[in-house]
């Protein structure tokens, strides 16, 4: 693909994911965001990513000493980030809110631009407070920054955009201004939309209807989110309720989903939205620089030295988890990986469902669990399931460890040093889950649901496993009974190997890797979505 001549590219997204240190993302939005742009970079591609520069960016969550999680904001400075010089007003609640636009210079011709409210001239300095933080007027006050601000910011800095790409609903607003700034130059409501309509393309990601954010229009109105619209107009787009991803989707010329299994879902979710653009499927990838142990794919094209390697991975993990719990697990002792958000469709502690038989596996030295992740907030559910895997704990010091914190280092850690990566989600609820590619390009064999990415990738016996045969059940109940049976019988054939087959799990590792580390990189991911999206 000739590069000197793509159309120029402006990425929208809330958060963004290029180092654990860099405090800016809250899971996998963020990283698929910052595999995105290290990806341009990479190929040379011409994107502009777009961003808010929080000063808290997500929460931390420790554990108490009774076993409890509990949640921490830090403000954070980073030094690194250069002063652009421009600043943009959004009027939000009648009053104009001041943004100044950072620069993180390391991206080259992928340059990421992020705008802070947390200036003395602004009333209202904390709308870039915290990522994801306070409530629904200023969710929606840091919506109009990133899409109002965002499009303003790049006007101001003389950056020409062919393709405007919002990564979920939360840059609706974006579209507000590319039609306010039609509407001003004399075109009708109907005419701005229809020739806005032709930049935007847009990424869905939340296959749970009640996770698509609304907003009363009442509140839009209050807001100055509208940008001039009437009441009518936002109707028209969005619905009442005012529905962001519905509104993404009538204002976009294409959309997409992040694997083939969510393009069906998506589909099906949103089949009654009359002007909605097209969902096409392109599944997500990651950047492998970031994410994956170069020898451990050197190793696997030359079919040499992956098990040593791996082993090498799997110390390091040993250690890492020494040094946080002051635990020691055995590094000969089959090992899995699991580290997700704790949301109950995830299902984070299905592995104990059958305790009295996992109970035996980790008493007879066989099996060994590290787990980590965060529960949101204010999703006591999501707190309950940590607080069940820390019980877990308790009761196999030896041989369950729970990493309080999850972050990219910790993700890194377990998706490189882990014998298998599991992965248990509620089919069809997991649109992607990235994660995975991470561990398969690692040698860490996939041991999963068919869900998300896995679906495409799935070799069964061969590159990884699958538990279950896609059965899906509006009956949690008779959902969980039919997955954790097959779960447990496929367990098996995974321990057997392990321990009787070396020399098949080997070449196993070898098929993981060498048939994920192209199909799932973000080199292909940026190919698809020019082809696909960018170019018309």
């Amino acid at each position: 693909m000739d590069k000197k001549n793509l159309p120029k590219v402006a990425y929208f997204c809330m958060e963004y994911a290029l180092e654990s240190s860099f405090k800016q993302y809250a899971g996998g939005l963020g990283i698929l965001a910052g595999d995105y742009l290290k990806g341009a970079k990479d190929y040379g591609y011409p994107i502009i990513g777009i961003g808010i520069k929080w000063k808290q960016g997500y929460f931390d969550q420790m554990i108490d000493e009774n076993g409890n999680p509990f949640d921490a904001y830090h403000n954070y400075v980073y030094d690194f980030l250069e002063d652009t010089g421009v600043k943009v007003d959004v009027d939000i609640r009648g009053r104009k809110v001041i943004c100044k636009v950072w620069k993180v210079d390391c991206f080259g011709n992928a340059p990421l631009y992020l705008l802070d409210t947390d200036i003395p001239e602004n009333e209202d300095a904390y709308i870039t407070g915290q990522l994801y933080g306070w409530f629904k007027e200023e969710r929606i006050a840091q919506e109009m920054v990133l899409g109002i601000g965002g499009v303003r910011a790049l006007r101001a800095l003389n950056i020409p955009i062919d393709v405007y790409h919002f990564n979920e609903g939360h840059a609706v607003f974006a579209g507000f201004e590319l039609i306010k700034e039609k509407m001003d130059m004399g075109m009708s409501f109907d005419e701005a939309v229809n020739k806005s309509r032709e930049e935007i393309v847009f990424t869905t990601h939340t296959p749970i209807l009640q996770g698509n954010e609304s907003h009363y229009l009442d509140s839009l109105m209050y807001m100055g989110a509208n940008n001039g619209l009437t009441r009518q107009q936002l109707v028209k787009i969005g619905g009442d309720p005012f529905n962001m991803t519905v509104a993404a989707l009538r204002l976009s010329r294409i959309s997409n989903a992040v694997s083939k299994l969510h393009e069906r879902t998506a589909n099906n979710m949103w089949k009654d939205v009359k002007g909605k653009s097209d969902i096409i499927g392109i599944t997500n990838a990651i950047h492998i620089p970031t994410w994956v142990d170069e020898h451990m794919i050197k190793a696997a094209e030359g079919n040499c030295g992956i098990w040593e390697n791996h082993m090498n991975n799997k110390q390091n993990l040993i250690d890492f988890v020494y040094k946080r719990n002051g635990v020691k697990l055995n590094k000969d002792a089959l090992l899995i990986g699991f580290s997700r958000r704790a949301a109950p469709y995830k299902r984070s502690n299905f592995i104990f469902t059958d305790e009295k038989k996992i109970s035996s596996l980790i008493n007879s030295g066989k099996l060994q669990i590290v787990f980590a992740g965060k529960g949101h907030p204010l999703d006591d559910k999501g707190k309950e399931i940590v607080k069940d895997i820390l019980k877990m704990t308790k009761k196999y010091p030896n041989a369950v460890v729970f990493l309080e914190n999850y972050d990219m280092e910790i993700g890194k850690m377990l998706t490189s040093g882990s014998d298998v990566w599991l992965n248990n989600p509620r089919r069809p609820l997991e649109a992607s889950g990235t994660s995975g590619m991470k561990a398969a390009m690692n040698g860490v064999l996939n041991l999963s649901i068919l869900d998300g990415w896995w679906p495409e990738a799935c070799n069964d016996g061969v590159n990884g496993w699958q538990f279950g045969d896609g059965f899906e059940s509006d009956d949690e109940k008779e959902l969980d009974e039919h997955d954790s049976k097959a779960f447990y019988k496929v367990l098996d054939e995974v321990i057997d190997t392990y321990y009787n087959n070396h020399d098949k799990w080997v070449e196993m590792m070898r098929n993981s890797i060498l048939s994920i580390k192209d199909e799932f990189s973000v080199k292909r991911m940026l190919k698809d979505y020019y082809s696909k999206m960018y170019i018309r």
